[in-house]
């Protein structure tokens, strides 16, 4: 049986009860208004899958009213009721965001099609609207998880620059979360319903980059069988993410120039123009400032690049975050393995505080997510921890003897792996066998 709800707009009583009345037996639910501002109160107090107006209204026209309904609600769809010899208000109607437009007297059997093709669309709409809604939610600034003066300070200019259309260019060393700053940016500007496109600039070739970025014509090079689009087209519209942007190529940067000074570029192949429109959000764990000055990057690029800069601080100038990122990460893999979410033991977590984070919050994810897989305990203690954090105080040897040094190696290597000889073996990139020998021979546990 079909479902959804419905609210009817006609000052004719008998007209709207007969209408209301064939719906309902369809299984539908039905709300009636005679007039504008009776429909305005009940769509603001009900959620309507379809409305279906009158043209001619006590106090207003249902042409207009289908533009001020789809502005307010654009997931309703509107079916409009136009006299004989008026159909020019349907055609307006559809103008002005209506589904479709019937003629009043018709066959009334002949708006039940209409109607459930309507309802279909509403349920799709909305059901687009509820995704886009969650997807705003898990890439908002709100899911960047912080307190420190650091990351709230770098939230708020991203924000602010995300109600403008300036190209912003993200500043931090590698595992920082400069991507997750650069999705909450797109999802926070008027951009949002359209693409968001990465890419990462160091792990392609320049020729395999200048086609993914800009596309190409047919028969641009050998095995170019047809025209292909490429990612700034695919977000036109939306933000194109560019990561480190520093590794990119001189020529393939003044191709990036034209397009902030123009927003055009040239295909591979192609000697027309194609013209788009999107927003540039650059990140890099290089310093462009030095870079421009020393000659291995474009300065008029990095000027461009650099209307509005964001530097997202390193984990351990932020230590206070660490415990509640920590906690975030255990949660999300003990949920992707079904496992209880473990406490932290004060031990445990003063050797995460301690810890220098060389790869950020990466890192810190990657770790989180091993222990998760591998310990069984509630409570996690330093034990569980990998060598290189939990023995971070300890002595280092300063032997330049061949054998301790690789003895030391070896025996790291069997603490991160909690003594699993095939796992350190591969880790090693040596045999079993001869991982078996070395364990004999230096005498380790």
């Amino acid at each position: 049986m079909p479902n959804g709800t419905i609210l009817i707009i006609d000052d004719e009583e008998k007209l709207r009860s007969l209408l209301s009345r064939i719906i309902r037996l369809e299984g539908y639910t039905v709300v009636e208004a005679s007039n504008v501002k009776d429909g305005l109160k009940k769509l603001e107090k009900e959620d309507f899958h379809v409305v279906i107006t009158d043209v001619k209204l006590p106090d207003g026209n249902g042409v207009e009213l289908t533009q001020k309904i789809k502005s307010l609600h654009p997931q309703i769809e509107i079916i409009v009721l136009t006299a004989y010899g008026t159909i020019a208000d349907g055609v307006k109607a559809i103008k002005n965001g209506a589904f479709d437009y019937i003629t009043k007297g018709d066959d009334n059997d002949k708006i039940l099609p209409l109607l459930y093709r309507a309802v279909d669309k509403s349920n799709l709409q909305q059901r687009l609207y509820k995704l886009e809604k969650k997807v705003s939610k898990k890439y908002s600034f709100d899911s960047i998880i912080g307190s420190s003066k650091q990351i709230q300070e770098a939230i708020m200019l991203g924000k602010k620059v995300a109600a403008t259309d300036a190209t912003v260019l993200l500043l931090g060393e590698t595992g920082t979360g400069k991507e997750v700053f650069a999705q909450a940016i797109h999802y926070g500007s008027n951009r949002s319903n359209k693409n968001y496109v990465a890419v990462n600039c160091s792990a392609l070739g320049k020729d395999i980059l200048e086609s993914e970025l800009f596309g190409h014509k047919v028969g641009a090079y050998t095995g170019a069988n047809k025209d292909t689009k490429g990612l700034f087209e695919e977000a036109d519209g939306g933000t194109i993410f560019l990561d480190e942007i520093g590794e990119m190529n001189g020529d393939l940067q003044a191709k990036l120039l034209r397009v902030l000074e123009t927003s055009e570029f040239l295909k591979v192949g192609d000697s027309k123009p194609t013209r788009v429109d999107v927003r540039i959000i650059a990140a890099t764990n290089r310093d462009l400032q030095k870079e421009s000055d020393n000659g291995h990057f474009r300065s008029d690029l990095f000027y461009r690049l650099a209307v509005f800069q964001i530097s997202l601080p390193a984990l351990r100038e932020r230590p206070k975050d660490i415990e509640p990122l920590a906690q975030h990460f255990l949660a999300l893999f003990a949920a992707k393995v079904n496992k209880p979410i473990p406490e932290m033991s004060s031990a445990f977590l003063d050797k995460l505080k301690s810890y220098s984070w060389k790869g950020n919050i990466r890192e810190l994810k990657n770790i989180m997510e091993r222990i998760v897989i591998l310990s069984d305990k509630k409570i996690l203690t330093e034990e569980e921890l990998p060598f290189e954090i939990k023995n971070r105080h300890q002595s280092v040897s300063t032997s330049f003897d061949l054998a301790d040094v690789e003895k030391q190696h070896i025996q790291r290597v069997l603490s991160y792996t909690k003594g699993n000889k095939t796992e350190a073996a591969r880790l090693l990139n040596i045999g079993l066998t001869t991982l078996y020998r070395k364990v004999e021979e230096y005498k380790l546990s």
